[in-house]
């Protein structure tokens, strides 16, 4: 079969980069910062963020907003400190190769954003700045609500007086924040600045291929709360037989699931507002989401099909496995870069959804229905999971699942339909057929 892919990202063979985050509180900066994580990481490209709070966090675990006061001089301390703690890890970690690290701080006066540029600069680290400045009061609030909810400094605290510290802690940072002066003394630098969840951007000086990567991306997130809604198709014929790949149609269960899943929607949705579907163009997914309501709008999308199988299109495991022996183990030890003679990796996989997670980035209220090796890299991307590990995760049929991602991770529901269905998953090392996934899978 084709030789695997090497292995390398898309970084340019010295490039580091500081992505050094900007701006006040409840602007999404924690947010932004792990979902450009995420994304670098899951393009194999080496990436970090270092949170200032987290080290902040072993001095002053839960600190009240005073911490915080300009006139604080042993809070300042100690949040100079972390800052320091944490770019020190940084060009440590550039040193043992990484390419992009974060600084997810506020960084609110020029003061300290000269500092940042100076330390990276004669470590030879290219800074790219990058400021969310908001003033949606519904934005903020929601963001008050997520961090109070989720932050290790609130933890165990009662939700209201928490919410009344963070607002006051904000307050203690509007007194010294600046933000990037583009037209005087930090005009040099490279920045972006995002305004209002990005209704409008501004970029300044963005010098190459890995800092427009990130600076594309970031264009199309969006901070806004939402979730996203991923579903397999239903059971197919091939399914039944085992087989994979193919264009087939649903089984009698699958067929049923595809009826049981509008009720699926509305449980989940929790209201009537509609969604749009995407599905592949292949048969078993348009089948499925064929009975969602009518003012759901469908689109059908070619970089949504199944991974291709290439000659091994349409076969059991049992029959790769006696055609094609050393292939069958060689997929076994590296199954994220092994691709079909004629088809695909989950590599290839990964490039072809590029466009697919920037467009999911910048829309609201998506169904995706589609296929166990697509669902596998969605899921990945929005759950962090570790690239070798994700072509073994097990995706079950006639499950609806749903991602809302918040500032300190991804939060997961799902909804199981009580339709019955042959397991297609598959552990590694183990037989060549399918069976049922063990506890831990």
């Amino acid at each position: 079969m084709a030789p695997r892919a090497n292995g390398r990202g898309v970084q340019a063979e010295d490039t580091k980069i500081c992505v050094v985050m900007v701006g006040l509180p409840a602007r999404g900066k924690s947010f932004i910062a792990q979902k450009a994580q995420r994304y670098l990481q899951w393009l194999s490209i080496d990436a970090k963020t270092f949170n200032v709070g987290n080290y902040r966090r072993h001095d002053a675990p839960q600190p009240s907003a005073d911490f915080f006061d300009t006139g604080n001089a042993e809070g300042e301390r100690r949040r100079r400190a972390a800052a320091e703690a944490a770019i020190a890890d940084m060009l440590e970690w550039f040193k043992q190769g990484g390419t992009i690290g974060i600084l997810d701080a506020t960084n609110s006066t020029k003061e300290r954003r000269k500092w940042v540029s100076d330390v990276c600069a004669r470590e030879g680290v290219e800074v790219l700045f990058v400021e969310s400045k908001c003033d949606d009061e519904d934005l903020i609030m929601a963001n008050i609500r997520d961090v109070k909810a989720t932050s290790p400094d609130y933890k165990g605290q009662d939700p209201e007086q928490a919410a009344l510290d963070f607002r006051n802690r904000i307050k203690n940072y509007e007194k010294v924040y600046k933000t990037i002066d583009g037209d005087g003394d930090e005009s040099e630098y490279t920045y972006l600045k995002i305004l209002n969840v990005g209704s409008q951007v501004i970029i300044n000086r963005i010098k190459d291929y890995l800092q427009s990567r990130v600076v594309y991306y970031l264009m199309n997130l969006h901070i806004r709360p939402r979730s996203i809604w991923l579903s397999r198709h239903g059971e197919s014929m091939y399914n039944l037989d085992g087989r994979i790949g193919g264009d087939a149609d649903l089984s009698p269960r699958g067929q049923q699931y595809a009826q049981k899943l509008p009720e699926l929607v509305r449980q989940s949705v929790g209201s009537d507002r509609p969604l749009t579907v995407w599905t592949s163009t292949l048969k078993r997914t348009i089948q499925t989401a064929r009975f969602l309501p009518e003012n759901y709008n469908q689109l059908q999308w070619k970089a949504l099909d199944e991974l291709d199988a290439g000659l091994c299109d349409g076969m059991t495991y049992q029959e790769i496995k006696n055609q094609y022996p050393e292939d069958f183990i060689a997929r076994d030890e590296d199954k994220y870069n092994y691709r079909y003679r004629g088809g695909e990796s989950y590599r290839d996989v990964v490039i072809r959804l590029e466009p697919i997670i920037m467009e999911l980035e910048r829309s609201e209220d998506i169904l995706i229905v589609t296929h166990q090796a697509i669902l596998r890299c969605i899921y990945a991307y929005f759950m962090k999971k570790d690239q070798a590990q994700s072509p073994w995760m097990n995706v079950p049929l006639h499950c609806l699942i749903k991602l809302t991602p918040k500032a300190y991770g991804t939060e997961e529901e799902r909804w199981q339909a009580d339709i019955p269905a042959v397991s297609t998953w598959r552990a590694k090392g183990s037989t060549a057929k399918h069976e049922d996934p063990v506890p831990s899978a």
